[in-house]
């Protein structure tokens, strides 16, 4: 089994624990995952970060102990990224993005808040329904990741998925209208705000239930995996993405898919998004080990925490995850700590989070990060980003007047995508849907 080593140093999160939670300083090597000393805080101290990595695999050959294959040496630590100074006389070599990258990122970044905060707006003026649950503050995640991936990669969402879906190319007026219940929607209307999909951006599903899209997501990982060595279509070196919450650490599925990816050497990348609080749940208080990066060297595959709020540091973390799984060196779980800056839904009203930790997350949006960084390396002026602005807010203004005046799906399409055999119990004799028939929905409710 291969592994790959990544240097770290701490992460920022200045706010103090309620509990004492620790998180563990700079690690090389090791062969025993449980022996890690914890000396610092959970939620960090201040540095800012860039990425220092380094490969060192590890293979075991057939004759090796079993004891060996038990307790490989893994790769684990805290952090991903090392001090950086920003100074605008830097030169082009030292610095970490190109401009076409940066403004491509803050495109994509702000893309995902201005989307959100619309809405925000269709939901209070009764254009959506049901729960809306936005990803305001964790756009570095999704840009750091989902930016770096091919057509022909798989991401696989949450509830907390419209972000995902854009930053994918799922274009924002599919996005909009599958969020206002139409027909133009990327499921024809059927899916709403949770159960975003697109075959043709390999956007495989958000999914409601916490968990329920590992396994989507492994046996997607597996597919590639069974194309490229069983039917040897060698060009497939196609990647998967699972994005989920801290929430979802403790439960079973998330445990059986690390272990059947690091087993199996799949080409995935586990990101878990953690935003500090499961609902109402402050995630120090729901795990008896806060540190969910730990749980992969537990697994045989590298475990990395790093800043979520910064989309720099993820990216760097993101390049490495993904191209050791297009290498075939098998899963990386990254821990992103990032922070919503709304409720879990929009029915929540968010009274159980400490306004001052609410206030200092506000300091740290991820999208005035990365145009102070540019300021200051002279990567853009005032006008490129105004100019970015403006073509979003167009955009997302586009998107919802295409949704307002798209169809509602007909009644005929209600049973459509629901049982798996056409001839089901959903089609009639002559082969017709049976809620075709006007007297089906006689004596219910109207549809």
């Amino acid at each position: 089994m291969a592994a790959t080593a990544f240097s770290a140093t701490k992460f920022m999160q200045p706010l103090p624990p309620r509990l004492n939670s620790t998180r563990s300083a700079e690690r090389s090597l090791f062969s025993d995952p449980l022996k890690i000393k914890t000396t610092t805080s959970f939620l960090g101290s201040i540095h800012t970060n860039k990425l220092s990595l380094s490969r060192s695999p590890i293979s075991h050959s057939s004759s090796s102990s079993s004891a060996s294959r038990r307790s490989p040496n893994v790769v684990a630590v805290s952090e991903v990224v090392k001090e950086k100074t920003t100074q605008s006389t830097a030169s082009l070599s030292s610095l970490l993005i190109t401009k076409e990258e940066g403004l491509a990122l803050y495109e994509d970044m702000v893309l995902g808040r201005s989307f959100e905060d619309m809405c925000a707006q269709m939901y209070y003026r009764g254009k959506m329904f049901g729960f809306v649950h936005l990803y305001n503050g964790q756009e570095a995640v999704s840009t750091g990741f989902i930016k770096l991936l091919k057509q022909e990669d798989c991401v696989v969402s949450t509830y907390r998925d419209h972000v995902h879906a854009l930053s994918k190319g799922v274009p924002a007026r599919a996005v909009m209208s599958e969020l206002f219940g139409k027909t133009t929607g990327c499921c024809r209307g059927q899916g709403g705000s949770m159960h975003m999909f697109s075959k043709e951006h390999n956007l495989l599903g958000g999914f409601a239930f916490i968990g329920e899209g590992i396994p989507v997501a492994t046996g997607a990982a597996f597919t590639s995996k069974y194309r490229r060595e069983v039917l040897k279509e060698a060009d497939c070196d196609h990647v998967t993405l699972a994005f989920f919450g801290d929430g979802t650490c403790n439960n079973g599925q998330f445990f059986e898919c690390l272990n059947m990816a690091a087993l199996w050497k799949l080409p995935i990348v586990f990101v878990v998004e953690n935003n500090l609080w499961a609902i109402g749940m402050s995630h120090l208080r729901a795990t008896s080990d806060p540190q969910i990066w730990k749980k992969g060297p537990a697994f045989g595959m590298p475990g990395v925490h790093v800043d979520g709020m910064d989309v720099l540091k993820v990216r760097d973390v993101a390049k490495e995850a993904i191209s050791r799984a297009r290498r075939g060196e098998g899963p990386t779980l990254v821990e992103c700590e990032t922070y919503r800056f709304r409720g879990h839904s929009l029915a929540d009203p968010d009274e159980l989070r400490d306004p001052a930790e609410k206030a200092h997350y506000a300091t740290r949006d991820p999208i005035s990060a990365l145009k102070k960084y540019m300021f200051e390396n002279n990567l853009a002026n005032e006008a490129e980003f105004k100019a970015i602005d403006k073509k979003i807010d167009e955009l997302v203004e586009d998107a919802v007047d295409f949704a307002d005046e798209s169809p509602l799906p007909a009644r005929s399409q209600l049973l459509e995508n629901v049982f798996a055999d056409p001839r089901g119990f959903g089609i009639g004799p002559d082969g017709r849907y049976r809620c075709e028939d006007p007297k089906f929905t006689e004596g219910t409710a109207q549809v």
